[in-house]
């Protein structure tokens, strides 16, 4: 395998909204640049960045893959990203290892939900960006309605760099308005092409598309702008380098014009990534200072101190965890020793591996700003910083997102629990938003994620992978119980046997607390009624009493037990004895204080395209939301609401249906609030009755 140079490198990652043609269009870029002998297809399930089952199936990106073509002498490493909400998160880390954004736009239907979302991601990034116009063929597809909505939400500085020969079915072509020229091509898949003058019925739009580009790019360079002023045009020299420079800046987005499933307009779009796309050197990158942690920046050496960051991390059953990396600085070597820098441990390199989706290749050295991937780390985890023990940086971690869904999860088979544990672990270091663990308080093994398709992918590769079958179901809501009066009350436990007896006895107070409070003991003890070694007996029995609830077996909050008066026996009082006495004062307290129960109540934020605004406010109103507040975004509206959990687990589905699936939604925890009295009836007797079922099996 061939060893580039930095300034042979182009990184560019493949991104934009689910369904939008961005696999397609790296099938196509690797086929005309020769790096695979066929025209990969997702309908057909034969593309190289679309290898796993699910994809393959679902016919769409699922976790980023990592491909590489050649193309002028120039290495382009191109990481394919998934575009669903689910799994934006990957797309993150996909762009952490870029130095361009290629954000794919569907040329139907324009921008949408997460062309929004990963445009933000690049911009907090400081990515340059290239818009890619894809499915041109189709019927309704249109560059001027296209071009006008991504001008309406990203601005003026996205600019036509090629224009479409003919549009729909008629779309056989490009004009590239750089160097002026036609791509024809026979639209048979093949890339087959004539390369000719611009059609004289074309000429007038394409001068006018020039001089907008010409345009653009001196008003991105001071210098350039005087000579526009000047002589009202620029060289082909000036217009060339002063469009690499305001891409690099991310000062002009050039738009080409594509259809990949027909492969055309893609070899003026790989000439443009290896002119314009900065190679790795161009760029300064972010990193942290190991002295202290403040933000600086590094230059991609390949001279310079070895420095790699880790981006991603897959569970291979077979091959064991395989760690892809980009070197950020420096020349790293196969059979090295690297340290780990994040966890201040030594890791063995084996073999270096250049990855064409799943296949492996073998390369004796990686140079500064080139991806690979190694097998088999002991300690190393996405995001860690590898590098000489010395080194004087680290690099921020990927921030992930926190899991907005959770289901319960059984095994279908008794013993697969263990297997579980195992199983989750693994795929928890590819996917760092799963989270897995046993609910304290409902005692289900809970599985949270990004959403139900999340979940769902991560349940079958639990199944394919390890062999774990697991059955999916609701998780119970964390409901909790409060008391809304304040009560006296008392609680006696006398037992009289042969020898020494039981005898407790305590009297208390049990008042409200603000929500949020959770629980307060108070000793008001006066006189020794109750000794002191026998208090806290007294409130352990009271809290052990308060988790088990009294309504429906959820813990009791907010509230203060106030410890007023007792008595004891010298001979027959002990610890036991009071303990079982504060477990009856909390019983009669709670029969008095008019317990009730509470809810949690969630942020919820709805993204999604104006026109359905106002049946997605109905809806969440009919969940019994509170609607805070709304914005406009471009053609895009941002809906906040506070609604209860219980009211959440079905809204992914609702949402997808009512929207097409150009919505997207995201919540987080607020607090809790009483439930409405109509409601609580049914909750109570589903608790009694789900209670009563396991107390069956467990007799059983």
């Amino acid at each position: 395998m061939k060893v580039y140079d930095t300034n042979a490198i182009r990184n560019v990652t493949v991104t934009g909204h689910g369904g939008a043609g961005k696999t397609q269009l790296v099938a196509a870029m690797l086929f005309d640049a020769g790096a695979v002998t066929r025209l990969g297809r997702v309908d057909d399930g034969t593309t190289t960045t679309d290898f796993d089952e699910e994809e393959i199936a679902r016919k769409h990106t699922l976790a980023s893959s990592l491909a590489h073509a050649e193309w002028n002498k120039t290495k382009i490493n191109i990481v394919d990203t998934p575009g669903f909400a689910n799994f934006l998160s990957d797309a993150r880390a996909g762009m952490r290892v870029g130095d361009a954004a290629l954000v794919v736009v569907d040329s139907v239907a324009g921008v949408e939900v997460q062309t929004e979302k990963v445009w933000a991601i690049a911009e907090e990034f400081g990515l340059p960006r290239m818009v890619v116009l894809s499915r041109l063929d189709r019927e309704r597809a249109s560059l001027e309605r296209s071009l006008e909505s991504l001008r309406g939400v990203f601005g003026r500085a996205v600019v036509p760099v090629t224009l479409p020969i003919g549009e729909e079915h008629a779309f056989t072509g490009v004009v590239d308005i750089v160097s002026m020229r036609a791509w024809t091509y026979t639209g048979d898949g093949s890339g087959k092409h004539t390369e000719g003058e611009v059609p004289a019925a074309m000429a007038e739009a394409a001068s006018a598309a020039r001089e907008a580009l010409i345009e653009m790019v001196a008003e991105a360079d001071d210098a350039l702008m005087e000579k526009f002023f000047e002589e009202g045009t620029l060289t082909q020299e000036e217009l060339e380098s002063g469009l690499h420079r305001a891409v690099q800046t991310a000062k002009v987005f050039p738009l080409f014009c594509t259809s990949a499933t027909h492969n055309i307009g893609i070899h003026p779009l790989l000439d443009a990534i290896v002119r314009y796309v900065p190679n790795p050197a161009e760029r300064e990158i972010p990193a942290l200072a190991r002295n202290g942690g403040e933000a600086t920046t590094i230059a991609a050496d390949e001279k310079g101190p070895l420095a790699i960051f880790v981006w991603k991390t897959i569970a291979d059953a077979f091959a064991g965890r395989i760690t892809m990396f980009r070197v950020m600085s420096g020349t790293l070597k196969a059979d090295s020793t690297v340290h780990n820098l994040t966890k201040d441990a030594p890791e063995r390199l084996g073999s270096l591996l250049v990855l064409q989706g799943k296949t492996q290749t073998n390369i004796a050295e990686l140079k500064a700003g080139d991806l690979g991937a190694v097998a088999k780390l002991k300690d190393t985890q996405t995001g860690d910083t590898l590098g000489d023990k010395a080194a004087a940086v680290t690099f921020p971690p990927i921030k992930f997102a926190e899991p907005l869904l959770s289901y319960a999860i059984e095994p279908k088979s008794r013993g697969d629990e263990d297997k579980i544990s195992t199983s989750m672990q693994r795929l928890r270091e590819e996917d760092p938003t799963i989270q897995y663990a046993r609910d304290a308080q409902t005692h289900e093994l809970l599985l949270s994620g990004q959403g139900q398709l999340h979940i769902e992918v991560t349940v079958a590769k639990l199944k394919r992978r390890f062999g774990v079958d697991v059955n999916l179901k609701p998780p119970r809501i964390a409901y909790r119980e409060t008391i809304t009066a304040a009560a006296d009350a008392h609680g006696r436990h006398k037992k009289q046997t042969g020898g020494h007896g039981q005898f407790g006895d305590c009297k208390i107070k049990v008042e409200p607390l603000a929500r949020g409070q959770d629980f307060e003991f108070v000793d008001d003890i006066f006189g020794g009624a109750i000794p002191r070694q026998f208090i806290p007996a007294v409130e352990k029995g009271i809290q052990e009493a308060r988790q088990r609830g009294y309504l429906a077996g959820y813990p009791m909050v907010d509230f203060r037990v106030t410890l007023v008066d007792g008595q004891f026996h010298a001979v027959d009082s002990n610890e036991m004895s009071f303990k079982t006495a504060g477990r009856l004062a909390f019983k009669d307290a709670m029969s008095k204080a008019k317990p009730t129960l509470l809810e949690p109540i969630m942020n919820v934020e709805v993204y999604a395209p104006s026109e359905f605004a106002g049946d997605l406010m109905g809806d969440l109103n009919g969940r019994r939301g509170r609607i805070s507040g709304m914005d406009t975004r471009g053609a895009m509206t941002v809906i906040r609401a506070q609604v209860p959990a219980a009211e959440m687990l079905t809204y992914e589905q609702t949402l997808t249906s009512s929207t097409g699936a150009r919505g997207s939604y995201q919540m987080e925890y607020s607090h809790y609030e009483e439930v409405p009295a109509h409601l609580q009836s049914k909750i109570i007797a589903a608790a009694k009755a789900e209670r009563g079922e396991k107390a069956e099996e467990e007799e059983e």
